[in-house]
């Protein structure tokens, strides 16, 4: 995987908050703040626990922003998400996952991390036909812990990625179901909300077109303005980070056993940067993810 973006690709700087947004901003924050402890599961008459060091770092500034945006700046909504995020994240367990765990469900590079788009988004591949593994909750998992990767490798200033979806040679057996489909794009709209930047299909044959109808009511619009099909790749990534294969200069085969250590060794040490920058600030909840991803942005 590659480290950086190429030299000229940038994130678009913030909108500025308007004095209604920096209310109800302000107003997260102290509902937040007020949290003593959360349920462990989304069952009744759960066990609470207070929050740990993992969950206040997930917490940022732009966290609470991203949530107030997906609820159209409805506080009663954006807390609520909130806290079901945070329940979802402990009962799901997306912090737990090791590379080890995943590993046989990426042996063929079936989704590979690499490079970056125009706008400095990390770049996830999704290659349907590089399917190794029969459909169970096991896919679901491999899924969310390349997106926590994906998180973990966006440079300061970008809260978003860029999603590569290639059917070239894939058939209708390596495709998700539609119960699937909705089970992921569920996860994706509640608790990434905010963190896709465009996503790219390409090649899509007729039984994907099918797909795409039936889990088109599920998707939320804002969503769909940001989906693109069938345009050349170049358009959106540097020529010097997009693979051969999608229309690129970059030579790239995957070979597991080289890869995958390389991008968990590569993710590890950013978490581990990530980690020293916010506590080394106070270990604050609503901390800036300008300032934990070592960006010119100073700490709250």
């Amino acid at each position: 995987p590659l480290a950086h973006p190429a030299p000229g690709c940038l994130p678009d700087p913030p909108a500025p908050l308007t004095e209604v947004q920096q209310n109800q901003y302000d107003a997260l924050l102290q509902v937040v703040k007020s949290w003593a402890d959360l349920p462990t599961t989304s069952g009744k008459k759960t066990e609470r626990v207070p929050l740990s060091a993992d969950e206040k770092m997930w917490l940022t500034r732009e966290c609470l922003l991203r949530y107030l945006r997906a609820t159209k700046w409805n506080l009663g909504n954006a807390s609520k998400r909130l806290q079901d995020t945070l329940v979802w994240r402990r009962e799901f367990g997306a912090d737990r996952f090791t590379a080890d765990y995943i590993s046989e469900e990426n042996a063929t590079g079936k989704q590979i991390i690499f490079g970056y788009d125009n706008n400095a988004r990390p770049c996830l591949y999704l290659l349907p036909n590089k399917q190794n593994t029969k459909a169970s909750p096991k896919q679901v998992e491999h899924l969310v812990y390349m997106l926590e990767r994906v998180i973990e490798l966006m440079p300061a200033g970008q809260e978003t990625l860029a999603l590569l979806i290639d059917f070239k040679n894939s058939s209708a057996s390596s495709n998700p179901s539609v119960g699937m489909g909705k089970q992921v794009l569920n996860i994706l709209q509640n608790h990434y909300p905010e963190r896709l930047g465009r996503a790219l299909v390409s090649h899509i044959p007729w039984y994907v077109s099918g797909f795409f109808k039936l889990i088109t009511p599920f998707i939320d619009p804002h969503t769909k303005t940001k989906l693109k099909f069938n345009e050349p790749l170049t358009n959106h990534v540097p020529s010097s980070q997009l693979l051969k294969a999608a229309g690129g200069d970059v030579d790239f085969m995957y070979e597991h056993e080289v890869y995958w250590p390389a991008l968990d060794e590569l993710a590890t040490q950013r978490r581990r940067e990530q980690r020293e920058r916010w506590e080394r600030a106070g270990g604050n909840v609503a901390e800036s993810e300008g300032y934990i991803k070592g960006g010119d942005e100073p700490s709250i």
